[in-house]
């Protein structure tokens, strides 16, 4: 199998605190990484790297790990312009715009559906995403909701079964019919299509009661829970989210003291999506809080035609750094090894031995560049189970 060393990296963020200079992000400066098929294979000082079948000189440029977006919303059709447009005039956002794209999304057809996927996905890439979740919830029939899936699925295998999105319009005046449906019929024909379930637990939306109905009712089904919680408000959604060990809770905008205490002392991750709050101007999470608790935080998009039409990691470091109350350092690694604890993946987010080959070679002589220099294209290469897939020129 062929072995291909990148080289001359001015600085390598591995996130093994056991390499390089002993912090969370296991820097080393002046570093190589070896590659073998889809694996990283050895990570070092340059000077040190072993012989291999070919070389890669990354210039003096910094390498990361890619980035691990753990939230997203891409199957869907139609965009919400006016919505937003009407927002930045003023208009509070509420959950009620999510049937505009639940029309357009059952309109749409399996073809369209899946080029809006590939598209979104494409324009990830290149901004260094190599892994990333993405959920159902715009059809909220159970037909509708099994072909969101099975399109999903055919991307990542990272699929959310979402069908508690809202209630469904069909079901307005029947919302303890709709969580039948959800836990009954839709559930049946959606699970063999994901590996997660989810639930929008909010005002507006389903409350505790009825989430924990759903989500107790996809574990029964092999689906482990995420929550979207305490988004718009406090709530139930991440007490609920810890006592059933949810991979995330994702969202927390507003949390009580007992709410971080409880995200701290669990395995859930605290999942922070400020492209949400950028799009909606809404109060920012509070990540310095969750962070001095000792809580794990992941960054995330949250990419959806509603409410954070944004599919860039990096501008979403670069909110967390100057609004968030997050170091530069701690925003990458919450992008990178946070999103991958919120999938519950050890193989992505790092860049160690035995660790799948993604990473991004970055314009830049540090990782601090993403959020020095916001909006700025940075992404020179990214590399996805061992192969470029990314370049800034040909070759």
């Amino acid at each position: 199998m062929t072995t291909t060393a990148l080289t001359h990296i001015s600085a390598l963020v591995t996130n093994d605190p056991s390499l390089g200079d002993g912090s969370p992000l296991g820097l080393i400066q002046d570093a190589a990484v070896v590659i073998e098929g889809d694996r990283v294979v050895w990570t070092g000082e340059s000077s040190k790297a072993p012989a291999t079948d070919k070389a890669v000189d990354a210039a003096g440029r910094a390498v990361i790990p890619g980035f691990v977006d753990s939230h997203s919303h891409l199957v869907f059709a139609g965009d919400r312009t006016q919505e937003f447009h009407a927002r930045m005039s003023g208009r509070a956002y509420s959950a009620g715009g999510i049937r505009t794209t639940v029309a357009a999304t059952r309109a749409a057809t399996d073809d369209e559906l899946s080029a809006n996927v590939a598209r979104y996905l494409a324009e990830a890439l290149r901004q260094g995403t190599t892994t990333f979740e993405t959920k159902s919830g715009y059809g909220l029939t159970v037909q509708d909701e099994a072909r969101a899936l099975r399109i999903a699925a055919r991307h990542t295998d990272e699929v959310t079964f979402l069908g508690a999105h809202i209630v469904s319009p069909d079901y307005a005046d029947d919302p303890a019919g709709y969580v039948d449906l959800v836990t009954g019929p839709m559930l049946d024909a959606c699970a063999p299509h994901a590996r997660w379930i989810d639930v929008f637990c909010e005002k507006g939306a389903f409350d505790g009661d009825q989430a924990r109905a759903i989500l107790t009712a996809g574990r029964a089904k092999g689906l482990h829970p995420r929550i979207h919680a305490n988004q718009l408000g406090h709530g139930p959604g991440v007490q609920l989210a810890v006592e059933l060990d949810a991979a995330s809770a994702d969202h927390c905008t507003h949390l009580t003291d007992a709410d971080v205490d409880a995200l701290a002392q669990s395995e859930t991750v605290a999942t922070l999506l400020p492209g949400a709050e950028f799009s909606t101007r809404a109060p920012w999470p509070d990540a310095r809080r969750l962070l001095d608790a000792g809580a794990t935080v992941a960054l995330s998009t949250d990419c959806n035609p509603g409410s954070s039409f944004t599919s860039s990691v990096p501008f979403c470091i670069a909110l967390a750094v100057r609004d968030m109350g997050m170091t530069p350092d701690e925003a990458l690694w919450s992008a990178t090894a946070g999103g991958a604890a919120a999938l519950r993946r050890a193989d992505v987010g790092r860049i160690t031995p035995g660790a799948r080959a993604d990473l991004v070679v970055l314009d830049a002589p540090s990782h601090v560049h993403l959020a020095y220099r916001p909006g700025v294209p940075l992404v020179h290469e990214v590399w996805r189970r061992g192969e470029r897939v990314v370049a800034s020129h040909p070759g």
